[in-house]
């Protein structure tokens, strides 16, 4: 009879070595830089009951890569059967190795330099640790190249779980407890490294997106603008990716976002036209070649729990690939973007948007609300239980500057030369209609509205401008707002004509 082998031991928080001293020493369980057994097991409890105070499960995922905790082992955490969670993933074997049926999970970059990880290499024991070694891992994180951003956060990460373990006798001393400001950490006063981006830089961005390119499916380029123009609402990539379609809604007659910021904190996010129309046409798209993506039956939740933003198959984004996404866009975009098409992400855009609402002059504390900052729920706990009024948020400035910037990368008719200046200018926004009727972009119809307002003056719509209206109404599924642009261009109060525009005779 063959006997059936062991069960495979179940994976440990971090790298069995820490456990285990090298064959040269045989008397290791004596030796003070090595965790016994029975260390081992209390540090995991302490460690899974800490974890398990935080209700997010990003909070312990992100404290749990800052110590180097196996990332299995922490997403158990919580579960019904957490025990029997602690089994090998899908397409891995007992030591987390892939087994090839499944792609690797991609490791951070500094993942190996996490503490638990550093101690296990140096031989340190973290339950009798001094704050020596922890200023000599900090020392060669920056001697690694780790920004002071990421140290400072391993750094309180790591002090969140001494206090906790302090607390409950495990350790006697916190080790991170230390004057750090010899450390070069950042402090308050320095100026953030994040790049500001100019509103023609996003704009060519959103262009660069829009461009059909060889060997880009149809349902990706649409996917590439909608993450573009999602992110331009100051939404995080975790908070993006994390995205359902049930989430999309309207509230105060406006559709909007529901969004979950940190600490599974709630918040509405309203869409501005130009995301709103980016979204709609990615799903449309998305929805008309991938099954996987097919809006449920009534009755029926399926649709509406799948991905906002979705892979080709139907599931989640992993956020690295936006970043990638970003990259490639601004790479692609030629000289605008290519002093910063390296340092291009995802916050890069929520700065933008934060910069240019408050350039622009809008309330600080609305902006806050709309990018779900901390202060609002300790400054405005009241006001933010209900959604807000879409007045108060800043997406239409920062719509409206967007497109602003638009006019700027207008080509304009050469054979308008001729005409006097206001007939020129009329041409110019004939042209934009015309332009924005062919691809169906209600941005495009509302830019040249816009400008035809302008040019118009005090006059009556010409039977050229007259043309381009019906056209534009008797569209196929004309936007709203191109709808009511349209009404007040037509029944609008005579207002007075730019200097030196001539009038109509």
């Amino acid at each position: 009879m063959i006997a059936e082998p062991p069960p495979p031991p179940a994976p440990r928080p971090f790298a069995p070595a820490l456990v285990e001293a090298p064959a040269r020493e045989p008397d290791h369980r004596t030796d003070s830089r090595s965790v016994s057994d029975s260390e081992l097991r209390e540090l995991e409890r302490l460690l899974r009951d800490w974890l398990s105070g935080y209700a997010s499960a990003a909070t312990r995922r992100s404290y749990g890569d800052a110590l180097g905790l196996d990332r299995r082992w922490v997403s158990a955490i919580g579960s019904l059967d957490e025990r029997a969670s602690w089994g090998p993933s899908v397409g891995e074997d007992v030591s987390g190795t892939p087994t090839g049926n499944t792609p690797p999970t991609r490791q951070g970059r500094y993942r190996d330099w996490a503490w638990l990880r550093w101690c296990d290499r140096n031989r340190v024991h973290p339950l009798r640790v001094d704050s020596a070694a922890v200023k000599r891992w900090q020392l060669e994180l920056d001697a690694a190249g780790m920004p002071k951003s990421t140290r400072a956060h391993r750094l309180a990460a790591v002090g969140a779980m001494y206090a906790y373990l302090a607390e409950h006798g495990a350790v006697t001393v916190d080790p991170t407890r230390f004057d750090r400001s010899r450390l070069g950490l950042r402090a308050h006063r320095d100026t953030s490294p994040t790049v500001v981006l100019t509103v023609d830089q996003v704009d060519l961005l959103l262009r660069t997106a829009a461009t059909p390119r060889r060997g880009v499916h149809p349902v990706m380029r649409h996917r590439a603008v909608a993450i573009v123009a999602l992110l331009t609402l100051g939404v995080r990539i975790g908070e993006l990716t994390g995205l359902r379609r049930a989430d999309v809604h309207t509230t105060r007659g406006r559709r909007a976002l529901r969004v979950t910021g940190k600490g599974d904190k709630i918040r509405v996010v309203y869409l501005s036209a130009l995301a709103a129309t980016a979204l709609d046409d990615y799903l449309a798209e998305r929805d008309r070649w991938s099954a996987a993506a097919t809006p449920a039956l009534p009755g029926r939740v399926r649709g509406q729990r799948s991905p906002l933003i979705a892979t080709r198959d139907g599931g989640p984004v992993d956020p690295r690939d936006v970043w990638s996404l970003l990259r490639r866009l601004a790479t692609s975009a030629g000289p605008g973007l290519a002093d910063v098409a390296d340092r291009l992400g995802p916050h890069v855009l929520r700065h933008f948007y934060v910069t240019t609402a408050a350039e622009a002059g809008v309330d600080m504390t609305h902006i806050q609300a709309d990018v779900g900052h901390s202060s609002v729920e300790t400054t405005h706990r009241v006001y933010n239980q209900a959604a807000r009024s879409p007045d108060r948020s800043a997406v239409d400035v920062v719509e409206q500057v967007l497109l602003a910037a638009r006019t700027r990368h207008t080509p304009r008719d050469t054979t308008a030369a001729a005409a006097t200046p206001g007939e020129a200018d009329e041409q110019a926004a004939l042209q934009v209609l015309w332009d924005g009727l062919r691809t169906g972009d209600p941005v495009e119809q509302l830019h040249g509205l816009q400008l035809l307002r302008q040019a118009l003056g005090i006059d009556t719509p010409s039977p050229a401008a007259d043309r381009a209206l019906a056209a534009l109404t008797t569209q196929s599924n004309p936007h709203p707002r191109v709808l009511a642009e349209i009404a007040a261009l037509r029944h609008r109060a005579p207002v007075p004509a730019r200097p030196g525009t001539p009038t109509r005779g």
